[in-house]
């Protein structure tokens, strides 16, 4: 298998970092991980010919399968769930309180193959039941990414029993159908709640209303300081004022300037 050469890593950390956001740029091991097998079954001689013939695929496609192989990581259901109870027990309520439609308006942003988005919508699903407000509420949940892989994956909604071991046996049975050989799939109940969609985090987004609250956990460690200032901002001015913003727990805005109000490790709001 071919080895990546330090200009080979700068010129791909660089292109990625650029029109991606994310930062590879100590990230020789993940790229040579990832990609290293594939170029080789491709007979590229080097990472300077395979990203060469990326940038020169005029169908993208290239270009879309090496940025799903850099960006994909591994993600299980209810994976800090604490957020999903904090949405329920606090945040709910408090849209409850507002006036006006029955419109809940959440971006999970950076939903990988969809478990994060799945396991929210069981929390907020059950909740609707439990004070008979089913089907009284929009309760469709915004769900992006900027692999199309994942997002195929996420929307076809089959997962192994390992991926669902945190889910109790209640909700796997009531939200997820047994297709054999430990795998399940997600109900048409629970995948009519979730709209995916492909978007890049460094381009300009404009919802027509304010969200009430964004997910983007464990999504900017990859980014630089400048990246998550930025996106922060844009998170800022795309929620409501009052919405929540929740990052994941191995994350922090501490270390630079925002305008969102601290509530707790990891979740904030806006003022």
């Amino acid at each position: 298998m071919t080895t990546l050469t330090e200009q080979e890593l700068a010129d791909i950390a660089s292109y990625v970092k650029e029109h991606y956001g994310v930062n590879l740029a100590k990230k020789s091991s993940l790229i040579e991980g990832r990609l290293g097998f594939h170029i080789t079954a491709r007979g590229f001689p080097s990472y300077g010919a395979y990203f060469d013939f990326v940038k020169q695929d005029p169908s993208g496609r290239e270009m879309a399968d090496m940025i799903n192989r850099l960006t994909t990581n591994h993600t299980y259901f209810l994976r800090e769930s604490d957020h999903f109870e904090y949405f329920v027990g606090e945040v709910m309520p408090w849209i409850e309180s507002l006036p006006g439609s029955r419109d809940l308006r959440t971006w999970c942003a950076g939903c990988s193959t969809g478990e994060e988005p799945y396991g929210l919508s069981v929390y907020l699903l059950d909740y609707l039941a439990a004070h008979g407000l089913t089907n009284t509420w929009d309760s469709v949940i915004l769900a992006s990414d900027i692999s199309e892989k994942v997002l195929s994956d996420a929307s076809e909604g089959i997962y192994t029993e390992e991926n669902l071991s945190a889910m109790s046996k209640d909700r796997i049975q009531k939200y997820f159908t047994s297709l054999g050989d430990g795998l399940y799939k997600v109900t048409p109940t629970l995948r009519q709640n979730v709209a995916f969609r492909k978007i890049n985090l460094l381009e300009s987004f404009e919802p027509k209303t304010p969200f009430h609250a964004i997910f983007c956990r464990n999504v900017m460690i990859y980014f630089d300081t400048e990246t998550k200032v930025n996106l922060v901002n844009r998170f800022y001015d795309a929620i409501l004022p009052g919405g929540y913003l929740f990052i994941g727990h191995s994350e922090s805005l501490t270390t630079f300037e925002h305008r969102f109000q601290y509530i707790k490790p990891s979740i904030y709001r806006k003022k």
